[in-house]
């Protein structure tokens, strides 16, 4: 008998189903009474390009005013040109501290906080200060540094963004997520 065709002559709108089949539902987490859905790639990828950009522009900055401030005999660096210098390495100061109070705070960066993201554990609560930078930056950042190793971890660290759970390497080290705040 042919499953396509009904005993009654009329054709089923559409095959059976595959019993088989992997779900494709989307699923939301369940947290605490809320689903928390984790948040896209691009969104991370715009959060941390968020987060450089004000590191980017003092360099820039710094690349264009630090020469043009030399001393008359073209040896060092004139006062004013230390006071520029001193000047930038207080706002990256200044900028590092801001970052690491709203980690703590609330799990979000600037650019994590204009674009509705935070890092949450993986179970929903709040992550700490010491777990987001001690198993998330620190440690990643000591295997990027082995040397030759190092550059392979972190091109995988990144890459793993990519598969079904949306979490990088660090995010698995540290227990945590990003999700949508």
């Amino acid at each position: 008998m042919d499953p396509y065709n009904s005993a009654d002559g009329q054709a089923p709108s559409a095959p059976p189903a595959n019993p088989y089949a992997a779900p494709d539902a989307r699923v939301a987490d369940i947290v605490h009474g809320q689903a928390q859905m984790k948040s896209s790639r691009g969104v991370r990828l715009g959060a941390v390009l968020l987060d450089s950009l004000p590191v980017v522009v003092l360099a820039i900055l710094a690349a264009i005013a630090l020469p043009a401030t030399q001393n008359a005999n073209g040896q060092g660096i004139s006062p004013i040109g230390m006071v520029i210098l001193v000047a930038m390495v207080v706002g990256m100061i200044a900028f590092a501290i801001y970052q690491l109070v709203q980690l703590h705070r609330s799990g979000q960066t600037f650019g994590k906080k204009v674009l509705g993201i935070r890092i949450v554990r993986n179970d929903g609560t709040r992550a700490s200060l010491g777990r987001i930078l001690g198993l998330r930056y620190f440690v990643p950042g000591l295997l990027g540094g082995i040397p030759l190793v190092g550059p392979l971890f972190t091109l995988l660290d990144s890459l793993f963004i990519f598969g079904d759970a949306k979490r990088c390497i660090h995010d698995l080290i540290a227990d945590t997520i990003v999700v949508d705040a």
